[in-house]
């Protein structure tokens, strides 16, 4: 036994130190006093004055006070479960799962490689992608479907994903009414909207619009979800030097405003309602104006509002896995890799975005399949170096001694598959087996594995009382508009 033993049971890794995360806030409450927000929902303004909020027609200045009763109020973790009720991510602290992103307009189609179109064939495919990758953790869409009712989009691609995954689903709507039919779908599935407040398989998200713009359609769902007592992301997407300061802790200042601004609202409209903060914080890439997904920036923007959030003891919406490449490419590789890499070190709790490409415009779905190994790769490194006496492996040291080998050892027999990772895609064969296989690239066994899973996986169908509901529900819905 020893005294003052410390372990580093992970990887260690930090962007902000203690002070300087409490500067960033500082000037946060600061911006929130003085400047101000604007918030164009009814009911949230009447919410904020009724606080002691000072509004002014549309402009909030929220004191210093709301916003730290807030974060108390706001549940430190959220727990999302899968389709069947089984609890699986645990987003709280340095927990991390990984997921692709939503509402892309365009679809790279795994079996003719054309950029076309998303159709809802297409988020079916990512919903069984994603139900077979063991290392995407929940699923969103990867794109808008274009080929239904347009003002439908939203619940057509929830469907698709609820019929072909049982894991995590975090989805999108139009307006309140979206996210009403959404969760009558997720209630048909659960049994009642209680069975799915005690184990939530949907959160669903909205977005303020920078700088400090909080719209009636972004407030109001918030504001429904918290109702509701079902989990919400609100998630800013900043660009600094186009909608924030072109330094990144101002372009931090801007963004940690915009979350604030979501936590002070859901918990005016239910004490502990439980919110996600976080986004997607990037640079306006000045030679081309893209919002960029690829970027360095990207991820120290990431990691330090993952960190901010952490301070402020909120669960994190994270990005990663994503790139401004146009084709799956090695520069959709680098940028793909690394920043799964930051945001798994930083450990953002809801990483999404695996899978977006050409800056967002395209969702990718041999992007994720490629990402999943990286996923694996990463959640290795993140695992770090386990220490104890049997690890330390002394004894076995001794007995095979100078010269021998360890290959027949039950020591090596009982850890080599725990310690060492077998990734499906990574090639680590002899050349010449490589060469008599068919010679194939990263590209070529990513897309081998994404149509082998397509063609073969076969995802648990919903049960058939639910599913009739849930196939009235959307035929209701399209009554409703066709009216």
């Amino acid at each position: 036994m020893r005294s003052n033993y410390r372990v580093n049971a992970t990887t260690q890794f930090k962007v902000l130190s203690c002070d300087q995360l409490s500067e960033i806030q500082s000037a946060t409450m600061e911006v929130l006093e003085r400047t101000g927000v604007n918030i164009f929902d009814k009911e949230a303004l009447e919410l904020f004055r009724k606080a002691g909020a000072k509004v002014d027609r549309n402009r909030v200045r929220i004191p210093s006070h709301l916003v730290e009763w807030a974060l108390k109020s706001a549940p430190s973790r959220v727990v999302l479960c899968d389709r069947n009720g089984s609890r699986r991510l645990f987003l709280e602290g340095h927990n991390s799962y990984f997921g692709p992103g939503p509402t892309n307009n365009f679809t790279i189609d795994v079996f003719t490689g054309e950029r076309r179109k998303v159709r809802k064939e297409d988020n079916r495919r990512t919903g069984i992608l994603v139900d077979a990758l063991p290392n995407i953790d929940f699923a969103m869409d990867l794109g808008t479907p274009s080929d239904v009712t347009a003002t439908l989009a939203d619940i057509h691609a929830f469907e698709a994903l609820l019929s072909n995954t049982t894991k995590p689903i975090t989805a999108w709507g139009f307006d309140v009414s979206g996210y009403q039919t959404i969760i009558d779908m997720c209630v048909a599935v659960a049994g009642s909207l209680e069975d799915l407040r005690q184990n939530p398989f949907v959160c669903l998200y909205s977005e303020p619009s920078s700088p400090l713009q909080h719209s009636e359609e972004a407030i109001s769902k918030l504001l429904f979800m918290a109702g509701q007592g079902l989990p919400a992301v609100y998630t800013p997407c900043v660009m600094a030097g186009g909608t924030a300061p072109a330094t990144m802790a101002g372009t931090l200042v801007i963004a940690n405003s915009e979350c604030m601004v979501g936590v002070v609202a859901s918990q005016l409209k239910r004490e502990g309602a439980p919110v996600i903060v976080g986004g997607v914080v990037t640079i306006m890439d000045m030679g081309s104006t893209v919002f960029s997904y690829g970027a360095p920036e990207l991820s120290l923007l990431q990691a330090g509002l993952t960190e901010l959030a952490h301070y402020n003891g909120l669960p994190v919406f994270g990005t990663a896995g994503c790139t401004d490449s146009k084709g799956l490419d090695q520069q959709a590789a680098i940028e793909g890799a690394l920043s799964i890499m930051m945001a798994a070190e930083s450990g953002a709790n809801l990483i999404h975005d695996v899978g977006y490409s050409e800056y967002g415009s395209t969702g990718s779905q041999l992007q994720m399949v490629m990402a999943n190994d990286i996923i694996g790769y990463v959640k290795r490194v993140i695992r770090g170096i386990r220490v104890d006496q049997n690890a330390l492996a002394v004894n076995v040291i001794e007995a095979v001694g100078p010269g021998g080998h360890f290959l027949a050892e039950p020591h090596t027999l009982a850890h080599f598959r725990t310690e060492t990772t077998n990734l499906d895609l990574v090639d680590r064969r002899r050349y010449d087996d490589w060469k008599a296989r068919g010679e194939l690239s990263m590209g070529d066994r990513v897309r081998e594995r994404a149509r082998q899973i397509l063609e073969t996986h076969k995802p648990k169908p919903l049960e058939k009382e639910a599913r009739s509901k849930i196939d009235q529900i959307i035929q209701d819905a399209e009554n409703r508009v066709g009216k």
